[in-house]
């Protein structure tokens, strides 16, 4: 090929994929001022169809981006579920209980929403513009190859990942191949994903043998809960009902084991449209009517798999995320949230190592991390979607899933499926040792809803919205009773110790700048007023980082943030992660540990 014809570039992070996965990763990456090029196969965004389930942790994390409120005006809240199981005596399904879609209170957002991926697409590609960035469409990549390199070398320099793009389609006198060397890559190109089998990487795990159909549509029916998230079983087989926005619904229609599957095994569309789904359907809704729709918005028809990649990563050099890594059924509403969480979790370690703020081995947590996430989450899709496709209970069929087992599992599942229940484990990043010093804030999990005061102006703030996704680390010192002697006296030790030329907030911030790496929050025990001058100097950073554990002026809201999370009047400190994650927690007398902990994976500036 003439050297005419090729174009070469160097870029920090290249991003193959452009779903909700690889935009996640490109958003966060920009904003942190990262060099990083995304690019896609496909000439344009998704316009309907794929995911579109958002979980109330994903909302959470979508906040911090500051992505939230648009999101908000464009989805559709899904606040209870409504269980339909046969009438014994008829065989029609009737209803059997409501319930909260979502019983976790320890969130600003209790319920569970519905946006088609094209639009979610839409909110991170219209983020990403606005810093100057674009995805480059359509691309394919045709080779990949990690040069060898010495893993322990911090080279700030050093490119060691060279793959070669192939752009699709080109116009006449268009370069149409491009070699693009980066530091690091993310394959987030989806459940066929390139990279994974470019590199080998197994998906472990087993394909089930359950079909289901999805139709998306305006329904016309009397289906009373037709507005509200539905598990139907019947006699007929099984369905489930997802409120979309606007007018739209979106049914999940299940089949029998041989039903649009061709002598292979293999799925096959053209055995069955979205009429003769609908048809199935109209069976298992019965003795409700749904009558034929003016348009299908989308439909397809897919066997449940689950399975996870064997590893994630190259020598942390190439990451998969998203449905590269992970396959499951879409019934929990886990995929689009699994996979935007993957590369939240990755991109702030990416931007710590990138800034030479922390040692490359941070990036093993990664896999780590996600990982053992993913293979909770086959497990517990294993045994939903066993009993999603599972027969009714009968006196015919005494082997199938009862109403009151579906709902038990159903409840107790509920921080599963929501994403505020999940935990990681101990490792550099999480350490434990002085949990008993707020025993209810679990060290793992992410940061809980809680409204406190702040102290110069009364205004109640809500505890994770001063968690931006910056690449921060967030310090909060729980003060305790600042005008009591003795606790004022600890907390003067306690500043002086933190802002020690030797403590972590000076030994790893960039110059010296602890603003730059670390963000100072201070909470105080309920007081009516608290001055913030009244505070060591460390802790009163700016006036709006002080906050009293009050109720806000009309009393419905805040207060109790002590009790809630289980510390005592004598105060701590506790670190959460950029990913807004408690990393650690230590009382007053044990500064040392939480030096000890930052030196396990940052570099000193």
């Amino acid at each position: 090929m003439p050297a005419s014809t090729i174009k070469t570039s160097e870029v920090d992070v290249l991003i193959i994929g452009a779903g909700p996965a690889g935009l996640m990763a490109c958003n966060a990456l920009v904003k942190a001022g990262v060099d990083v090029r995304i690019v896609d196969k496909r000439p344009n965004k998704i316009i309907a169809g794929q995911a579109d389930g958002i979980q109330p942790r994903t909302l959470e994390v979508l906040q911090t981006y500051g992505l939230v409120d648009r999101l908000l005006k464009e989805l559709n809240q899904l606040h209870v579920a409504a269980f339909y199981n046969p009438n014994p005596e008829t065989g029609e399904i009737e209803l059997t209980d409501r319930a909260p879609d979502v019983s976790d209170t320890s969130t600003p957002y209790p319920f569970e929403a519905t946006l088609h991926q094209g639009a979610i697409e839409d909110i991170f590609i219209d983020s990403i513009r606005s810093s100057g960035l674009d995805v480059s469409r359509p691309f394919v990549p045709v080779s990949i190859q990690i040069s060898d390199f010495d893993k322990s070398s911090t080279d700030p320099d050093m490119y060691p990942v060279r793959v070669v793009l192939k752009r699709v389609d080109p116009l006449e006198g268009q370069i149409d191949t491009e070699i693009v060397y980066a530091k690091y890559v993310i394959g987030a190109d989806g459940a066929h994903s390139w990279v994974r089998k470019t590199f080998g990487i197994e998906m472990e795990g087993e394909q089930t043998d359950y079909v289901w159909g999805v139709v998306d549509m305006v329904p016309d029916t009397d289906f009373p809960d037709i507005r509200n998230k539905c598990v139907i079983h019947s006699n007929h087989g099984s369905c489930m009902i997802i409120p979309r926005e606007g007018d739209k619904v979106r049914l999940y229609i299940q089949l029998g084991c041989n039903e649009a599957v061709d002598t292979t095994g293999r799925v096959d569309k053209e055995q069955m449209g979205p009429e003769k789904l609908l048809d199935v359907a109209r069976k298992s809704l019965a003795p409700y009517v749904i009558r034929k729709p003016k348009a299908i918005d989308w439909w397809t028809i897919y066997r449940i798999g689950q399975r996870v990649a064997a590893r994630f990563s190259i020598d942390e050099r190439v990451f998969i995320a998203g449905d590269a890594c992970h396959t499951h059924s879409p019934k929990a509403g886990q995929g689009m949230n699994a996979s935007m969480n993957d590369t939240h979790n990755l991109s702030w370690k990416l931007v710590q190592v990138l800034r030479g703020w922390a040692d490359p081995s941070l990036l093993q947590t990664y896999e780590s991390e996600r990982r053992k996430y993913a293979q909770d989450l086959i497990d517990f899709d294993k045994q939903f979607a066993a009993m999603f496709s599972g027969k009714v209970k009968t006196a015919e069929s005494e082997d199938g899933i009862s109403a009151q087992e579906f709902m038990k599992i159903i409840r107790t599942s509920g921080g599963f499926t929501s994403g505020v229940g999940i935990c990681y484990q101990e490792s550099a990043i999480v350490n434990a040792c002085h949990q008993s010093h707020a025993k209810n804030l679990t060290i793992g999990k992410r940061l809980p809803s809680q409204i406190v005061v702040r102290a110069a102006d009364f205004h109640p703030i809500e505890l994770q919205h001063l968690l931006p996704s910056d690449a921060r680390f967030k310090v909060f010192v729980f003060a305790g009773d600042i005008y009591e002697p003795s606790q004022k006296a600890r907390l003067a030790k306690t500043a002086e110790e933190l802002g020690a030329e030797d403590g972590f907030l000076k030994r790893y911030s960039p110059g010296g700048n602890i603003l730059a790496a670390f963000d100072i929050l201070t909470v105080t025990s309920e007081k009516d007023i608290v001055r913030v001058a009244d505070l060591p100097e460390l802790f009163q950073t700016h006036w709006t980082k002080v906050f009293v554990d009050h109720k806000e002026v009309n009393g419905s809201r805040g207060g109790n943030a002590y009790a809630n999370f289980g510390i005592k009047g004598t105060g701590a400190v506790v670190i959460i992660r950029p990913d807004g994650y408690v990393g650690t927690i230590a009382p007053f007398e044990h500064v040392a540990d939480l030096n000890a902990y930052f030196a396990q994976f940052m570099k000193q500036s």
